[in-house]
């Protein structure tokens, strides 16, 4: 009995040693990258818990917000797998008013969204713009129709506030900044062919745009850059605007450069695609279509609802590729599920509450959007820490930690915005979030200095 007290004994001894040991290596790791030249005016924010105990291991500026960017991903991706259920599916139908008499609808088509931002999305089969299509010609052929003398009215739902308050102007107009709708389609992105010149500062022309933009007038006033300068390349379109400008340069020598914008209206970007692909399919349609939003649609004779992907599989991209569009649309489906107010900032309240009712310090979590984008979050590494630490504990954790990309041999979700980059995740038996913001010099040289901070916890 005397042996085994002493074992019990040596063995918590040796655990409060080994603690202490792993906090005294990060503090003196951390010391070193404060003092490290490109943070000569910027702020390193690091917490580190021990997922067993919930003992704060390192707490490095841990109760001070900072933007986190794209890592914020993970508050709005835990409440909307608790909150909405794995299974969750967005509902799409399409339906039709009036009568039909030989053939003929005389009435019109309508596509009734309710914030899917998968519909038309290239990431799974069913979801493809042209299996959508197929699946809905296919329902108006069946019910008889094979003219229509209407329209096709895509009713979004949602109305037209799409993009979030707080995004900058060099983000909208962006594939990274398409704002979420009743109504999304192809994830509201389209890419753009350019054309470089030979020289530094010759003109970039516009080759395409795929898919074919819209009743929309896009201006090149882009240069040849440098040889090996890269992307740098701005579209500026703002919602439901008809002309816009992509700003910046591209390298020289380029036939086919390819940058990617965001739809200015979704909604009518896709009637225009649907009128000309049932008239491929013999479908005649008079007059012309259009959207719309907020429509009573309560009358109408439902042809065929589509279902999205499960949430678990909508919310593995979202974290995986950190897609902002699905992180705008999840906040504002957790708006309108809850609250029947299907806008960002209904979404970010419930988000918020969700997290204070778990133990979250309210003011630790200052969040403007679902996705982080804008430059205006704020959020504190110890409220990070302590979500992912919640989520650990939580039945759909499995599902969750696969969504989760992989760097550095490390499971975390990252963000990067100007002058931020961010990491939010798990390593051994630790949960963690850091943040530098403000760094100078090389993006990838200051990853690399984090990595080498985290690798302490290996």
């Amino acid at each position: 009995m005397k042996k085994l007290v002493q074992s019990i004994t040596l063995l918590i001894v040796f655990g409060f040693a080994s603690g202490q040991g792993i906090s005294k290596k990060l503090q003196d790791a951390v010391k070193t990258l404060e003092m490290d030249d490109q943070l000569k005016s910027g702020m390193l924010a690091f917490y580190v818990v021990d997922q067993k105990t919930g003992s704060v291991v390192l707490n490095e500026n841990g109760t001070i917000g900072l933007p986190f960017a794209s890592s914020q991903k993970v508050l709005t991706s835990v409440a909307a797998l608790e909150l909405l259920g794995t299974t969750y599916r967005y509902q799409t139908t399409l339906a039709y008013n009036g009568e039909i008499q030989n053939g003929t609808l005389t009435g019109n088509i309508y596509v009734n969204g309710s914030g899917d931002p998968t519909t038309g999305s290239w990431r799974y089969d069913q979801t493809k713009e042209q299996a959508v299509l197929n699946k809905w010609i296919k329902a108006i052929k069946q019910a008889g129709i094979n003219r229509i003398n209407g329209s096709i009215i895509i009713n979004n739902n949602w109305g037209t506030y799409s993009v979030p308050g707080g995004w900058i102007w060099d983000d909208i107009g962006n594939y990274y900044g398409a704002g979420a709708t009743g109504f999304n389609w192809r994830e509201n992105q389209y890419d753009i062919k350019l054309k470089s010149g030979n020289s530094v500062g010759d003109k970039v022309t516009i080759v395409a745009t795929l898919p074919r933009l819209r009743d929309v007038n896009l201006i090149s006033e882009l240069t040849t850059g440098r040889a090996g300068s890269g992307d740098n390349a701005y579209i500026y379109l703002a919602p439901y605007s008809s002309i816009g400008y992509i700003r910046g340069t591209i390298p020289p020598n380029e036939n086919a450069f390819t940058i990617s914008g965001s739809f200015p209206d979704p909604a009518k970007q896709a009637s225009n695609l649907f009128e000309e692909e049932f008239a491929k399919q013999g479908i005649v349609i008079s007059p012309v279509s259009n959207a719309a939003s907020g429509l009573n649609t309560s009358g109408n004779h439902e042809l065929i609802t589509h279902q999205s992907p499960p949430l678990d599989s909508i919310n593995y991209w979202f974290l995986r590729k950190s897609i902002n569009l699905y992180g705008e649309a999840l906040a504002k489906t957790l708006g309108f599920e809850k609250k029947k107010e299907a806008s960002t900032e209904a979404g970010v309240n419930i988000i918020k509450a969700f997290w204070k009712e778990r133990g979250i310090e309210p003011t630790s979590i200052n969040m403007k959007d679902g996705s982080g984008l804008s430059p205006q979050n704020r959020i504190t590494a110890e409220a990070l820490a302590k979500v992912m630490r919640y989520a650990k504990s939580q039945p759909y954790f499995n599902s969750f930690y696969n969504a989760l990309p992989e760097f550095n041999g490390m499971k975390m979700k990252s963000g990067t915005i100007g002058g931020v980059k961010s990491f939010t995740g798990y390593v051994g038996g630790y949960t963690f979030a850091i943040v530098v913001s403000n760094f100078n010099g090389s993006s990838s040289e200051m990853v690399r200095k984090m990595y080498k901070l985290l690798d302490l916890l290996k």
